[in-house]
Parts: C-alpha cells; structure tokens; sequence
C-alpha cells in the first residue's frame, strides 16, 4: 500500500521565526515576542476569515497580523520595513531535520504533498528557495476552494487532489489545530512537536503519531 502524506508548510516544515533576526534589526530584544505575535494573530486571521466565509489569501492574512502586531508593540515600523519583513516570509528557512526527513519517506515510496494555507506560487517559491521542493509529487493550496484550515472542506480538497481515500491518507503537521482538523476527517494524523514546551489541545483526541522530528516520522513510516 502506497502512502499519501500532505505536508503542513508554516511552522512545520519552514521555520516561521526566520524573521527573528531581521526584527532584531529593527526591533531589538523585542524580535521574539514580536515574530510569536505576528504568528498567533497570522493564524487567528486565517481561522476568523474562515468562520466568517470573508476569505483573503494568506499573504493578506500574514500582512493584517504584521499591521497589528507593530501597533500592538507600539515598534512604529515603517512601509519599506514592513514590505521587507513580507517578502522574508517567502524566504524562510526549513528546519533542519526536514531535507532528510524528506528524503527518506520520498526513498521509500510515499507519495507526498506540501498542503498549505499559503497560496501555491508563493509556496512554491517558499520551498524552492529552501531547497526542498523536489521531494513533492504537487503543492495542494487551500486557496484553490477560498477557505483555511481546518475547515473540513479544506481536507476533503486534499484528498481529491492527491486522488487518495482518508484510509491511506496522512497529514503531518506542528499546529495542534491542522492535526484535529485531518483527524475530524477521519485521515490519520502526525503531529511534530518541534519543542519540548508545545502543548497538544486537551481535546480527549489523539494524533496517530507524535514525533519530534521527520526523521522520526520516517522511522515510524517505514516500519
């Protein structure tokens, strides 16, 4: 049996606080706090927009949580600053486990896919400048139905894309929400738990696997 994998891309693969050290420029020792923020209200923009079917891409999502969070912190950013910090979001680094990782799950036969909120050109442009690209059969974006994660017509898009059933059909994802998201429709779940201190939601559900890493994952895959 061939194995499907759809691959979350911010935060899971791609490290989303590979801004920290352009905010420090700017910012000082506020540029952790600063890249978490922008992060949480990028993703409760993502999850308000969906509820409220007033769907724009993620790039207008990511620019909205940017505004707020420089009047938040009160940093006074200016357009070039801003437009700068924009256009490293689609140069970010992967984590360092996920070439290999990648590599080994590719090797084995498992078809795999990038699966992300983002849009597919500027995911495609996110992967390639991070060197791992090749490792996917196609980028399946949720911009193609106008809805984010985890709305479960987003999962449902997935799987007709990937032409596979839930039954051999994984999500991998570091976002405890993605994970709950697959697993409410019925595909099975990995979630990458890429620090010591992250929490998975305390909702009586489970992933299928919890790694730390996709090499681990791969491990666990290949037995």
């Amino acid at each position: 049996m061939t194995i499907t994998i759809g691959f979350d891309v911010y935060g899971t693969l791609i490290d989303t606080h590979g801004v920290v050290e352009r905010l420090r420029h700017y910012i000082g020792d506020q540029a952790n706090a600063f890249s978490q923020a922008w992060r949480d209200k990028q993703l409760e923009y993502s999850f308000r927009r969906g509820l409220m079917q007033a769907y724009e891409n993620f790039a207008i999502c990511t620019r909205q949580a940017l505004e707020y969070t420089d009047a938040s912190f009160k940093t006074a950013l200016g357009d070039e600053e801003k437009q700068e910090l924009m256009e490293i979001y689609r140069v970010l680094p992967a984590f360092d486990d996920v070439a290999p990782g990648l590599g080994e799950l590719k090797q084995s036969g498992a078809h795999l896919y990038a699966f992300s909120n983002g849009s597919a050109d500027a995911v495609e442009t996110l992967l390639t400048n991070a060197g791992i690209r090749q490792y996917f059969m196609d980028v399946i974006s949720v911009d193609e139905i106008r809805s984010f994660k985890p709305d479960p017509a987003v999962y449902r898009h997935f799987l007709q894309r990937a032409n596979v059933t839930y039954d051999d059909a994984w999500l991998v994802s570091s976002n405890p929400f993605d994970v709950l998201g697959a697993m409410s429709a019925n595909m099975k779940a990995a979630w990458v738990q890429r620090t010591k201190v992250a929490i998975f939601d305390p909702w009586e559900i489970e992933p299928t696997a919890t790694v730390s890493s996709l090499i681990e994952l791969s491990g666990i895959m290949n037995n």
